[in-house]
């Protein structure tokens, strides 16, 4: 599988050029599976804007990026703001998944952190499952940032058939040390292949640090190609990186760590 990691910076509440840039994007550069940041598609703080803007299965955007999928024949996988369908008035932090049929899965945050810069728990309401995304015969197990250290939701979607683990991050470039040191031992631990997308720019003070990649089930970056970006800040960047999915199985004898925990 061929993923694009998209580590761009959103303009806040511009949904037009966030969505006009994704399609660029998708349309430039071939890949199996497009990669885009936490909240991407309204940036990272809209402000008292996020429950009007934010969105729900049936908007446009929703229907254009459900097209692109199923025109290019691809996953495209982007954050945004979700209107929950169940509590009214209510908004999830979420990674929306757009099949290369065209259909759409949802993921939403489970973890809000509330610390710091960050008040994501006054504007967002959790979930506490996670399910795996289905992209043509293969599970991901989608996770959004502050998701990814708590290792049981990582175990937890490995566990569900998950091969390849996918964060999405709006993170600051305070912790970028931090997620370095993380995410490969997400890979280690579950066996499986972890491939991670943060945001770079500025909003409301919070530089974002970037840092995507990818790595292989045991723990290794896996190389990547640096492609064209059109208009790029310095930070942003467009990665192209192949992962062989069908090597999960066969690695996983070696450290059969979900057979044994699931004893």
């Amino acid at each position: 599988m061929h993923v694009l990691l998209a580590q761009l910076a959103p303009r806040r509440g511009d949904l037009e050029a966030n969505l006009g840039r994704l399609a660029e994007v998708v349309r430039a550069h071939p890949a199996d599976l497009y990669v885009f940041p936490e909240l991407y598609l309204l940036g990272y703080a809209p402000g008292d804007r996020v429950h009007r803007m934010a969105l729900v299965t049936g908007d446009h955007s929703i229907v254009s990026i459900q097209g692109l999928a199923r025109e290019r024949h691809v996953g495209i996988l982007v954050g945004a703001p979700w209107r929950s369908e169940d509590r009214p008035g209510e908004v999830h932090n979420a990674a929306l998944l757009a099949d290369p049929d065209g259909s759409l899965q949802v993921q939403v945050k489970r973890f809000l952190p509330n610390f710091g810069p960050f008040e994501e728990a006054t504007i967002y309401t959790p979930t506490d499952t996670s399910t795996p995304l289905t992209l043509g015969k293969h599970r991901l197990g989608v996770q959004i940032c502050y998701d990814a250290y708590f290792p049981e939701v990582s175990r937890d979607l490995a566990l569900r058939a998950a091969v390849l683990l996918v964060v999405l991050s709006a993170a600051p470039v305070t912790s970028r040390s931090l997620f370095e040191k993380v995410l490969p031992a997400r890979a280690v631990e579950n066996a499986c292949p972890l491939v991670y997308v943060n945001r770079v720019g500025v909003e409301d003070g919070i530089v974002f640090g970037g840092g995507s990649g990818a790595w292989d089930s045991r723990g290794e970056p896996l190389p990547s190609e640096s492609l064209r970006l059109a208009g790029g800040t310095p930070e942003e960047r467009l990665d192209l990186v192949e992962i062989d999915l069908d090597d999960v199985p066969r690695w996983r004898p070696f450290r059969p760590v979900l057979r044994d925990v699931a004893r």
